[in-house]
């Protein structure tokens, strides 16, 4: 039976995500509302604008609804906005909502502008070759607390990595043709 992944689907890149699960065979679906989260096996909160997600996450009452699927120790995949948004960070705005699934402290645009968007190829710590990683507006991880792994640096910059349930990248893996970190979060997802 394919495991149901739900992509947050409030803004960003959510049909690209939801495109690259069904290529690896996956039930990808798009999850607007509290209920939307019932029977997921995992769930992949997109690359978008981190401030924008977080207020509407908040303006769908989905804030409570994110942090009991992440109580019920289920797959959780942050990539670039969703990063950001899965930190513990304090350092950050009042408004600006961090979930606090993955205890780390970030750099939003830490890799520059729109502009200094960049490919290239990464090791991964789990995957046995470099993945091919899309850097746009990206974050980067400042620290980690002692209960997060480290599964991707670039240039002594932390850009990967996973505490229990929760796996982020400061890169956005569903816009390559290289499927290796999506199927890495789909084993995470039982």
């Amino acid at each position: 039976m394919p495991k149901k992944i739900g992509v947050l689907n409030l803004q960003g890149a959510v049909r690209e995500h939801i495109l690259s699960l069904k290529k690896l065979g996956a039930d990808a679906v798009a999850v607007k509302k509290a209920n939307d989260f019932d029977d997921l096996d995992g769930l992949i909160i997109p690359g978008g604008e981190s401030t924008a997600i977080g207020r509407l996450i908040r303006e769908h009452q989905l804030e409570d609804r994110l942090r009991a699927f992440h109580q019920e120790g289920k797959a959780i995949f942050g990539t670039c906005a969703g990063l950001i948004l899965c930190s513990t960070d304090a350092s950050h705005p009042t408004e600006d909502l961090r979930l606090g699934f993955i205890d780390m402290e970030v750099e939003r645009n830490g890799f520059g502008r729109q502009v200094d968007s960049f490919e290239m190829l990464l090791d991964f710590k789990g995957i046995d070759h470099p993945v091919e990683s899309v850097f746009i507006r990206a974050p980067y991880i400042k620290s980690v607390g002692p209960a997060v792994s480290i599964l991707s640096e670039l240039e002594g910059k932390i850009v990967a990595a996973e505490q229990d349930n929760v796996l982020v990248t400061a890169y956005h893996p569903e816009l390559t043709d290289d499927m290796s970190v999506l199927e890495y979060f789909l084993n995470k997802a039982g």
